[in-house]
């Protein structure tokens, strides 16, 4: 008989976003989730198909805008987006995020001496603080698409943000792959110096060892 894998360790891959985003932030390309975590799987003595699991990770988030530019390091009292379409503008523009995680899982697994063979379920919840917050920009170009310059930018900044993150989470998949989504319930920036945008992310977990 294999032994119970437990799903230690987890990598997820996937597209962020930000819910209620007001319609004068735009978005474009694929923004994209990258999360890895250590669990320890607590399996229950009286059904074993059941158990609770947690552990540390790291999880980034990088949402790229359309001809816009975000003021994270700016001398404002709040957080400025710009719209730079009539002027120039950067051709790649993202806001970065990096968060230390707990995450918390309640975990089903149909078959869970074989790890590789069986289905699985989880939900749960996270909490993490934040490390770091950027933009980056790349490749200046004028506002009919020319290149100006082959320039980058980077900025740092946790100023506005909202450096605490609660968010929901829940799996489903087969084996060492699962779909994952995660539903902020904190907002991104803090109240009253950005908009009240809430990070989700849906993607791809792979998983085992």
């Amino acid at each position: 008989m294999q032994a119970r894998a437990k799903d230690h360790f987890m990598i997820q891959l996937g597209a962020a976003t930000w819910q209620n985003r007001p319609d004068s932030i735009k978005t474009a390309g694929l923004s994209r989730t990258f999360n890895m975590y250590l669990m320890l799987d607590f399996p229950f003595k009286t059904s074993p198909k059941l158990s609770v699991a947690l552990g540390p990770g790291l999880a980034t988030d990088h949402v790229f805008l359309d001809k816009m530019t975000a003021g994270i390091k700016d001398n404002t009292t709040s957080v400025i987006f710009k719209n730079a379409a009539d002027t120039s503008h950067f051709k790649k523009y993202k806001v970065a995020t990096a968060f230390l995680e707990l995450p918390v899982e309640l975990r089903f697994s149909s078959n869970p001496e074989a790890d590789g063979k069986s289905f699985k379920v989880a939900i749960g919840a996270k909490v993490g603080t934040m490390i770091a917050a950027w933009v980056k920009g790349k490749t200046l170009e004028d506002k009919s698409g020319n290149e100006l310059n082959d320039y980058l930018l980077k900025e740092k900044s946790k100023r506005f943000f909202n450096t605490t993150r609660i968010s929901l989470t829940g799996r489903v998949g087969y084996g060492h792959f699962s779909a994952f989504t995660s539903y902020s319930l904190t907002s991104l920036f803090k109240e009253g110096v950005g908009p009240k945008m809430n990070a989700m992310s849906i993607g791809l977990t792979i998983s085992g060892l």
